[in-house]
């Protein structure tokens, strides 16, 4: 394949900046993933390489000086995946990821979806009473759901924000923690506290909670209850039973929403309990205004090694499915053979 140039142009040098990001870092993750070179002239970048290579890079830096342009943050995420985007032929969906804040948080923060999957999430959100999103750590499913949930308090379209969170792991260690049942959980909910000490601050988070504003609890606090005018999240809802996350699912009231977030591949119930989420996603998929939504290794938002290392987990689960599936077949083919002999 021949060898070509092609040269980018940006309309403002602070876009230019904001693309080679410090040391060069950006431009440098540009080069290696598309094996091109990027040489800048002005407000111009020169690409060289082979066609389709260069190709596929003009494209990357042509999506980050335009989400440049609108406001949107270049940091190692953003540029991690639109180049992910592009090399899968997806870069189409570039312009999807400039969109409106979630929220504001305490510190003046803007909590924005940074990827198409964690977009499609918000606007299952906005768009119906019942959300399941599911995905493996650090897609955001449980922070932009609490950022969700803020948007809506502080809009007034809800009353109150319940969080909540079936305390599986914890089991019969419970009993050994000091203080009463309260003080027990609280260590167990600490990342829901987080994420809203976050969005609030930690005075306003605690006025609202001693109103009843906001209540974050074990999902056993749910039982008997009719949640009006409430905005309600389950987290790690993998880990609920059948019989909990139907009761759960029928605490909705009116005026309220529920988002449901969890990872199947992180089910921590004895193996003789089926999860509530996985029987859910089988038993709802498709009822009017209940929308499911599947996060991937694409929409982690953390450290690159975190999505690494999923995809490194899901394609040893892979593994070891199809060797399970080889096992059984050689088990059946060999009794099939003492049966005709």
């Amino acid at each position: 394949m021949r060898t070509i140039d092609r040269t980018v142009s940006a309309e403002r040098v602070e876009d230019l900046i904001a693309v080679f990001g410090s040391f060069d870092e950006n431009i440098h993750r540009i080069e290696e993933a598309f094996g091109v070179t990027v040489v800048n002239r002005s407000t111009d970048l020169k690409v060289t390489g082979e066609e389709e290579s260069v190709d596929k890079a003009v494209r990357t830096l042509e999506g980050l000086l335009s989400l440049s342009s609108k406001g949107e943050q270049i940091d190692e995420q953003r540029v991690r995946y639109l180049i992910t985007l592009v090399s899968e032929g997806n870069d189409s969906q570039i312009q999807q990821m400039a969109k409106d804040v979630v929220c504001i948080t305490a510190k003046g923060k803007p909590i924005k979806a940074k990827t198409v999957g964690q977009q499609n999430y918000m606007q299952a959100i906005a768009g119906n009473t019942v959300t399941i999103g599911v995905g493996p750590a650090g897609t955001g499913k449980t922070y932009l759901a609490v950022a969700a949930a803020v948007a809506a308090f502080r809009e007034r379209t809800v009353n109150r924000i319940i969080l909540t969170r079936p305390a599986v792991e914890a089991g019969e260690r419970l009993g050994f923690l000091p203080g009463d049942l309260q003080n027990k959980v609280d260590p167990y909910l600490r990342p829901l506290y987080d994420a809203l000490y976050d969005m609030l601050g930690a005075e306003t988070f605690q006025k609202y909670q001693e109103r009843g504003s906001i209540e974050v609890a074990p999902l056993a606090y749910m039982r008997g209850r009719t949640l009006d005018d409430s905005f309600i999240i389950l987290d790690e809802a993998q880990n609920t039973t059948k019989e909990q996350m139907k009761m759960f699912l029928t605490r909705l009231g009116f005026g309220s929403k529920i988002v449901i977030t969890g990872d199947v591949t992180q089910i921590d119930l004895p193996e003789d309990k089926v999860s509530g989420l996985k029987d859910a996603i089988r038993i709802l998929e498709g009822v009017e205004d209940i929308a499911i939504c599947r996060l991937t290794s694409a929409d982690v938002v953390r450290h690159a090694l975190v999505q690494r290392i999923i995809n490194a987990y899901e394609k040893a689960d892979k593994k070891s499915e199809m060797k399970k599936a080889s096992r059984n077949t050689q088990g059946n083919r060999q009794r099939k053979n003492r049966h005709e002999s």
